[in-house]
């Protein structure tokens, strides 16, 4: 029994040790792309198409969805009602360093890079970047990525000229892309924009951390 504890013991190391390395490749990966993805974000935030310019209250009313603590986190966040697993910074970090993201082991590489975006980049810099490369989903000419041609494709208007309804239409559907549908009437999309309504009225809240569909928020 203590030979196999301690083989367990090694075992439990050399993958915490793994782990480690393989963190260190996703930050040191982000550590060689930071100045490019710096001038581009500068250059979507010339364009008028950072956080910024969603108009008004939006941009708080996004991250209330998406990533509530984005303004104060390193690049993580495992302990605040409704912010799942990933944070924005995460999620770009999926899309820039990745070819083709697989969960499990790909999350450890995922979540270094994330994290040295947060030490090389601004906030400013990293939502501009955000908002640029997120799936939006199936638009009148195909599969649409980034928030403003996607507002721009539907609606044909900027973020900051959209309905509220509108404006929270394009935020639901960033959870999962593919399931909802922005151009015909879909009540899945009416039900997760209704729960957005509330929560960002302040009449509900997310159950707990994983609670990114707001259960919480469903009408009672």
């Amino acid at each position: 029994m203590v030979r196999l504890a301690k083989y367990l013991f090694a075992a439990a190391l050399l993958l915490v040790a793994a782990a480690l390395v393989y963190g260190a490749i996703g930050y040191s990966d982000a550590l060689s792309n930071a100045e490019d993805l710096a001038r581009r974000a500068d250059a979507l935030i010339a364009e008028g198409r950072g956080g910024d310019d969603l108009g008004g209250e939006r941009l708080k009313q996004l991250l209330m969805v998406q990533d509530p603590t984005f303004h104060d986190h390193a690049g993580v966040d495992l302990t605040t009602a409704g912010a799942g697993l990933t944070t924005v910074t995460q999620s770009l970090a999926k899309r820039t360093a990745f070819e083709n993201f697989k969960p499990g082991i790909g999350k450890i590489r995922q979540t270094g890079y994330a994290i040295c975006l947060e030490q090389r980049l601004s906030k400013d810099q990293i939502m501009a970047l955000w908002l640029d490369t997120v799936e939006m989903g199936t638009g009148p000419d195909g599969w649409m990525k980034g928030f403003y041609s996607a507002s721009e494709a539907v609606y044909g208007k900027s973020p900051a000229e959209l309905s509220d309804r509108q404006f929270l239409s394009l935020v639901a559907v960033l959870i999962a892309p593919s399931r909802y549908d922005l151009l015909r009437e879909d009540p899945q999309l009416e039900d997760r924009v209704a729960r957005i309504e509330r929560l960002v009225a302040g009449s509900c809240a997310p159950a707990d951390h994983g609670d990114v569909w707001l259960d919480g928020c469903r009408a009672e």
